[in-house]
């Protein structure tokens, strides 16, 4: 049995992004046993793709070298004798465990000071032809998946929905669940504005008074949480941002009717999942990094100044997301 390893990417929308590789490789090798390496967070992305035999969890800080830790769990994938390793991530730091662990064939894309690390590698294409992620992971593969195979699935399992039903009617009784996202890891000029959240959830209450909104994302956005809550003048929206798993989020999305989010990891997650959505694009580009799903609708003005790919607005007014109007995201959750 070949046994493969997948160090994979720290963002959880890029995480995500793999698993059309993963697919790849088991049609390439349905023998085949494919492990992850992955930190804390994007683990729990790869619990929810059925392909992963084991996940290997690498409690690694971004920007430290590590070298100790790096060794130690080098030594003790070694013993698992893998066949092939592919390096996702495009760092010297992401390569050193594969060659560490004496893995025999280590496969990924030229990044820095990567030679020898790696001995079967493709160029990185310019920034100016890049294709989708999806698309540049599944390259690593060899092996071609149909446009629509190529999209991201991800599977939650039945106990796990039943799970997020049973908590979303504790928090309160309602017909349909919604859900927001109004961060975005990346910074402010991919944010669309709470106020406007808190619009929209408004007007969503209104048009369909038995429904519940959450808002989830990690403990950085609790006080954006709280201030959409404030502002949106309804009870039936709650802020759980900092009170669930990762995992949780995940189940959450699996069951809810729509979701609205800035272009996010959660933004991934939904689409991965087949969910209908409504994604807002500001400083970024739908063109790269597209929610993969025939149930998205995209909201992106295209302005002049846009995509910037900047934290925070050049410009100071941050016009590709405060003329997104809450009423014209409404219209999309309508027809969706």
């Amino acid at each position: 049995m070949k046994r493969i390893l997948i160090i994979a990417p720290n963002w959880i929308g890029d995480a995500v992004m793999i698993e059309p590789l993963i697919r790849a490789l088991h049609l390439k090798s349905p023998e085949s046993s494919i492990d992850v390496l992955a930190t804390p967070w994007v683990a729990s992305v790869m619990r929810f793709i059925p392909l992963v035999n084991d996940i290997i969890q690498a409690p690694l800080l971004h920007g430290k070298l590590q070298w100790k830790e790096r060794r130690q769990l080098a030594t003790q994938l070694e013993t698992n004798n893998y066949h092939e390793a592919y390096v996702l991530p495009n760092s010297f730091k992401s390569a050193l465990i594969p060659w560490l662990a004496n893995i025999p064939k280590r496969i990924g894309y030229l990044g820095e000071w990567r030679w020898g690390l790696l001995n079967q590698t493709l160029s990185n294409p310019s920034r100016q032809n890049r294709p989708p992620m999806h698309q540049h992971y599944l390259a690593l593969a060899g092996q071609e998946l149909s446009p629509e195979e190529s999209k991201p699935r991800l599977i939650c399992k039945d106990v796990m929905k039943s799970r997020a039903r049973d908590y979303a009617k504790t928090l309160q009784n309602h017909e349909g669940l919604y859900i927001f996202c109004p961060g975005a890891e990346y910074g402010p000029a991919k944010q669309w504005p709470s106020s406007h959240y808190a619009e929209l959830a408004k007007a969503l209450s209104e048009r369909q008074r038995n429904a519940t909104i959450l808002i989830l994302g990690s403990n950085k956005e609790k006080a954006l949480g709280d201030e959409i809550v404030l502002h949106s003048q309804t009870d039936r929206i709650i802020n759980l941002c900092g009170k669930t798993s990762l995992d949780d989020a995940v189940s959450l999305i699996s069951v809810s009717q729509g979701v609205v989010s800035n272009d996010s990891g959660l933004m991934h997650i939904a689409a991965a999942l087949g969910i209908p959505q409504v994604a807002i694009f500001g400083s970024s580009d739908p063109r790269h990094t597209p929610p993969l799903s025939n149930l998205a609708k995209i909201h992106w003005l295209k302005l002049d100044c846009s995509p910037c790919f900047k934290r925070t607005c050049p410009l100071g007014h941050y016009r590709c997301l405060v003329d997104i109007q809450p009423q014209t995201v409404l219209n999309s959750l309508e027809i969706i």
